[in-house]
């Protein structure tokens, strides 16, 4: 019977090294050296074809002289080898191979090259592969250290329930040395590399089923393979299993080939954040956050849709507590004052009158036992904080025991607890790790895991199923985009087409002022160069607006509508993109859209409630929501706009890669709103 992935990934009964070097102080002499030294109970079998004997072990000319079919082989051999060794062991069928080398598709064709050769290997055996590119595999549990990173070269490593995936080699050993350092650990670690077939994703979910694995912390490059990814954080919530991550790559540079508003506003950053937040997945801003976050995320429930989690800081160091109250503020985290009934439960509870503000600041009294551990558990049970916050200040150096003893009493209450301690502090560090108590070395990584675990929100399943392709990325002209409009339930203003030679202005079907527009497929963006004449008023005003425009576009059609006019503008979007598949987005409208900004993006599609929420997020639009007694738009139809736009993942008609109105016009509550203009690019 074939064993499950996790098996032969994490726990082999028996290894190959291919490649391994009899010099224990290189990269490729380290594997058996590790494996040995942290007490692998299984099979090993270095092969070095010019050596007898390695590291004082017997050395195997070939795997095919190996006396049996190893379940995992590591390769630590050179670009050119690695290949063949691939090669060698896909045909033996060996189950899982993980690839040390570089020089694939990041240096360039001859790498891509590489790369399809050996994907259609594997394709054609069934072999798994891990890498190429990957510092290797880990299992603390088993002490399979099938791996060349320098940081798991100390004995007795300790074991802990958290599985770390990274796309860098170099920091599965950062997980280690600094977890360790801080008294979090973990159960295993593996660096994916160039994830020819084996993703974090696909990884990951191998696991799930695993009992000594807690959750789940990832160090992401790219998003490649994203849907492997949205697997996995799905049936990781349904288990209970938070995943905390940290993204590289906050730049919030447009991508250059974007075609429409949307493109240039969701940047490669912000498609990400949206994906990790669609999935679930709590993502960080700090490396600190990270390797430090996950006990607290653990003890986090994901907040309840609409909800508004807010904090409790308390502390015996009003400049200390300060530090952290900021970055949550940064964040976007509450910081919630006390209510008269909790502040009179202080009072009674401590003795200290604690002053009706942000920060609980119990003065020096608060480095009293009893002082800190009442009012611990008056805050634990307080209705209005969903999370309590200690920082300790001195005493948490000069007396550990003393200082965290109230917060370790205290960790099992019926809300979370966190704590700062702001000094080096490294004993009462230890004796809160010890005991479970989620602790941090640095306000900006509290206020970071703090944010991560409270902005989270449950996963959201989408089923996107996009069309066929109709080739060559055709672009639509306005009124066939309006055309595709009527199909999905978009409104829009009434339309005509008009020869742009024409020597007499024909009668209208709507009333004078209307707009007239270049109409060709060939521009995205009309008003950028004189394609577009407003408020035009009567026939002689048309036959010079169409002959401006035919002037300044050299188009054979003009499109007239209606002037159109309403409470405010907004942009709506659908995009495919590349990594994560279909998108759209709602944005502060007009040709301002891309320098404002102000946009909110999910997968595609969205349901009422999903894009009424995004409406919420959207900081222009509060205008429109009868803000300071001004009338109010229609955000219901604008929400049943997003709905139908957002429908173009799973239509069925052909698959459109871009698709954006911008601007879409609010108007009064009750009246609806109207798309004004359309780009559309099929796939």
């Amino acid at each position: 019977m074939t064993k499950p992935l996790a098996q032969v990934l994490l726990a082999p009964q028996s290894v190959a090294i291919i490649g391994q070097s009899n010099d224990a102080t290189k990269t490729a002499g380290r594997p058996l050296k590790y494996l040995r030294q942290a007490g692998y109970a299984g099979r090993i079998y270095p092969i070095n074809p010019r050596r007898d004997e390695v590291l004082g072990e017997r050395a195997w000319p070939s795997l095919a002289e190996l006396p049996e079919l190893p379940e995992h082989a590591y390769i630590v051999a050179s670009t050119d080898a690695t290949m063949e060794a691939i090669e060698e062991c896909a045909k033996a069928g060996v189950p899982v191979v993980t690839a040390l080398a570089n020089g694939f598709s990041e240096t360039g064709d001859e790498g891509t090259a590489r790369e399809a050769r050996i994907k259609a290997i594997i394709q054609e055996t069934g072999t798994r592969l891990v890498g190429p590119s990957s510092l290797g595999v880990v299992d603390l549990r088993h002490k399979a250290f099938m791996t060349a990173n320098a940081a798991f070269d100390e004995p007795d490593l300790p074991v802990g329930r958290i599985f770390a995936a990274s796309h860098s080699g170099g920091m599965i050993g950062t997980f280690l040395s600094r977890g360790k350092a801080r008294g979090i650990h973990f159960a295993g670690l593996v660096s994916v590399g160039n994830e020819v077939d084996l993703s974090i994703g696909e990884i990951c979910a191998a696991t799930l089923d695993d009992p000594g694995i807690d959750g789940y912390v990832l160090f992401l490059e790219t998003m490649r393979k994203a849907e492997t990814l949205r697997a996995f954080a799905l049936e990781a919530a349904k288990r209970g299993k938070p995943v905390l991550a940290y993204k590289l790559g906050r730049s919030a540079a447009a991508r250059e080939l974007a075609v429409s508003h949307t493109g240039a506003l969701a940047g490669e950053d912000d498609i990400a954040g949206m994906f990790l937040a669609e999935c679930g997945i709590a993502r960080v801003d700090t490396l600190e956050g990270l390797i430090e976050g996950f006990p607290l995320l653990a003890r986090v429930p994901a907040p309840a849709k609409g909800a508004r989690p807010a904090v409790a800081v308390v502390t015996t160091t009003a400049g200390g507590a300060t530090m952290v109250i900021d970055p949550l503020s940064v964040r976007g985290i509450e910081v919630r004052q006390p209510t008269p009934q909790t502040l009179a439960r202080l009072k009674e509870a401590t003795g200290v009158d604690v002053a009706p503000a942000r920060l609980i600041d119990l003065t020096l009294a608060g480095a009293q036992y009893k002082v800190m551990k009442g009012a611990l558990d008056v805050l634990t049970t307080a209705p209005e904080y969903d999370l309590v916050i200690v920082v300790v200040g001195s005493s948490a150096r000069f007396y550990p025991d003393l200082a965290v003893k109230p917060i370790i009493d205290s960790a099992s209450a019926a809300k979370p607890i966190a704590a700062f301690l702001v000094p080096e502090a490294p004993d009462a560090l230890k004796r809160l790790a010890a005991a479970g108590v989620p602790n941090f070395h640095t306000p900006e990584a509290c206020a970071d895991a703090v944010a991560a675990a409270l902005r989270r929100r449950a996963p959201r399943p989408t089923k996107a199923k996009t069309g066929p392709a109709s080739g060559a990325g055709r672009m639509l002209d306005e009124l066939e985009a309006y055309g595709l409009f009527d199909k999905l339930g978009v409104p829009h203003a009434p339309s005509v087409s008009l020869d742009a030679s024409i020597a007499k202005a024909p009668a209208l079907p709507f009333a004078y002022p209307v707009v007239v527009k270049a109409l060709s497929e060939r521009i995205a963006h009309k008003s950028d160069i004189g394609g577009v004449v407003l408020n035009v008023r009567d026939d002689a005003a048309l036959l010079a607006a169409i002959g401006k425009i035919r002037q300044a576009t050299n188009v054979d059609r003009a499109l007239v509508q209606p002037m159109v006019s309403g409470l405010g503008e907004v942009l709506v979007g659908y995009r495919i993109d590349p990594d994560v598949g279909p998108t759209v987005m709602l944005a502060a409208g007009g040709v301002l859209a891309e320098i404002m900004r102000d946009r909110s993006i999910r997968l595609a599609p969205v349901d009422l409630a999903e894009a009424k929420a995004m409406i919420g997020e959207v900081a222009a639009l509060r205008a429109l929501s009868g803000y300071r007694g001004k009338e109010p738009g229609d955000l219901d139809a604008l929400a049943q706009a997003l709905v139908s736009l957002s429908r173009l993942a799973v239509h069925d008609g052909p698959a459109v890669a871009d698709a954006e109105i911008n601007p879409l016009i609010v108007r009064p509550k009750g009246q609806g709103v109207v798309a004004v203009d359309a780009l559309v690019k099929l796939v």
